[in-house]
């Protein structure tokens, strides 16, 4: 449950072009068609996905289960459109040519990837290329990071739907070639050409993982002191050179914190050899709140802080004409601030500490603001996050997923501190080193060894973005537009 498994995604995804090839005979008559099954495949797909809301609606929401199950199917479904255009467009675009349909095909795919990452804060959770981590196409992470290998994957899925039986008969030669070439030569590459990037250096780091059940996180007579005293004291007695403690870790704002609290974790890491990343909210009525990281170090005139950029919508700012929604549920909202993107990293033990919060680490073009300057860039990236919200569910194993292909795209190694889990080390090639038992109360002590270089992909979406993905996709489709107009 909840692992990648990359030869399924392609089937499924093979099966739906299989059944757009079909309907590219009469293109006229079978958009509509076409518009139909990329719907239901992605309505399906993407509820199935993040199905896990549910449980912060209804369980801790408190939102009646009818209206939760509804919200879920209807974000879905939005979300789906994208991906129904993409396919509808594909039957009416397409020509017969196996090779221009594949790449059609991974264009529109791509450009409805995109949208669903991007447009309205952008939710893409579950998109193509998490179901590769451990597969074939994930050598190419650090040369076109995710939007690019789900475009290669919709690209084979089409290739693949070709060379089933049917008519009209394409020549199956070249795409079983080409195929066979995506899914083999990055892995011959790897074993003949180095490392992108080079080691840093080794840390002992300290990883807090409270397990403060989330129904009574915020409460003052239960979760609140009981989140206090364990990560006062893991904070207090930890011995490896970085400590972590999560999302929230302290529930309360410095100034709200019992009498000479916050003095004491301030004192604790003034002196000596070892320095704190905690998870707190900061802020006051005048200026704002915001959810944010401290960093506590030897030698510090202050502390260091990084406030979260990438808000959850309805968590941590409601959108417009939307109050209506969230006054049903039972759930501590706000309106916070949102930090810059870029932020300063955490320099401490010979490295350079990226911090990110919740599901920030879904958004690797942001975090590769971060790596415009190579000197600067960050050695090893840190995910501090509360996934309580979600109980049991697939959250947390899609969570650490993410942060596993964000360690492929820039070759570098991953820590998430979480209040329930996963909590784990990762390191640059993805692979998970160790990790603590999720829903359980742990400390989890450990060596990271971190990195410096940037890879392909780090280098051109820290300078251009997402451009170079939007305008190959829409170039693909404008060739086979005017293809079209042509043919009429």
């Amino acid at each position: 449950m909840g692992q990648p498994v990359w030869w399924l995604e392609l089937v499924s995804l093979a099966t739906l072009a299989w059944l757009l090839r079909r309907c590219v005979r009469r293109p006229l008559a079978n958009w509509r068609a076409g518009l139909l099954y990329g719907g239901l495949f992605a309505c399906a797909w993407l509820t199935l996905a993040f199905g896990w809301t549910f449980v912060a609606m209804h369980t801790y929401g408190g939102l009646p289960a009818l209206p939760s199950a509804l919200a879920v199917l209807a974000l879905a479904a939005f979300l789906a459109s994208y991906y129904a255009a993409a396919c509808g467009a594909f039957v009416y675009l397409a020509p017969l040519s196996p090779g221009y349909s594949s790449a059609l095909f991974s264009a529109l795919w791509l450009l409805a990837e995109l949208a669903r990452g991007v447009w309205l804060t952008g939710f893409g959770w579950g998109a193509t290329a998490y179901a590769h981590t451990d597969g074939p196409l994930a050598h190419y992470a650090p040369l076109l990071g995710a939007y690019g290998v789900g475009a290669l994957a919709a690209w084979l899925a089409m290739a693949l739907a070709q060379l089933l039986p049917g008519r009209p008969r394409p020549p199956r030669q070249g795409l079983l070639v080409s195929a066979l070439l995506v899914l083999s030569v990055p892995a011959l590459a790897r074993l003949v050409v180095p490392d992108l990037t080079q080691s840093s250096g080794h840390l002992m780091v300290t990883l807090l993982q409270g397990n403060i059940p989330q129904d009574q996180k915020f409460e003052t007579g239960s979760g609140v002191p009981l989140a206090l005293q364990w990560y006062g004291e893991q904070l207090q007695h930890a011995n490896t050179t970085l400590v972590v403690a999560p999302e929230t870790a302290l529930p309360l704002l410095p100034h709200q914190l019992p009498n000479g609290y916050w003095t004491a974790l301030q004192n604790r890491f003034a002196g000596g050899t070892q320095a704190a990343l905690i998870g707190i909210p900061l802020g006051n009525f005048e200026e704002g709140y915001t959810n944010s990281v401290v960093g506590l170090r030897p030698g510090a005139e202050r502390p260091w802080r990084y406030d979260k950029h990438h808000l959850v919508p309805f968590g941590e700012f409601i959108p417009p004409w939307f109050k209506w929604f969230t006054e049903l549920m039972n759930i501590p909202l706000g309106d916070f601030m949102r930090g810059g993107l870029g932020q300063p990293t955490f320099q401490w033990g010979g490295q350079r500490l990226a911090a990110n919060i919740c599901y920030e680490d879904l958004f690797g073009e942001e975090l590769a603001h971060q790596f415009h300057d190579a000197d600067q860039a960050p050695t090893i990236l840190i995910n501090l996050s509360n996934l309580a919200w979600f109980g049991g569910s697939l959250a947390m194993d899609q969570h650490l997923q993410i942060a596993r292909w964000r360690a492929l795209e820039f070759a570098r190694p991953f820590l998430l501190s979480t209040n329930t889990g996963v909590t784990a080390i990762v390191d640059h090639h993805a692979r998970v080193l160790q990790t603590l038992p999720r829903d359980t109360r742990g400390v989890l002590v450990g060596e990271v060894e971190g990195r410096t270089g940037l890879t392909p992909y780090a280098w051109w979406v820290s300078r251009f973005g997402l451009w170079p993905c939007w305008l190959a996709g829409l170039a693909m489709v404008l060739v086979s537009w005017r293809w079209h107009l042509r043919k009429r």
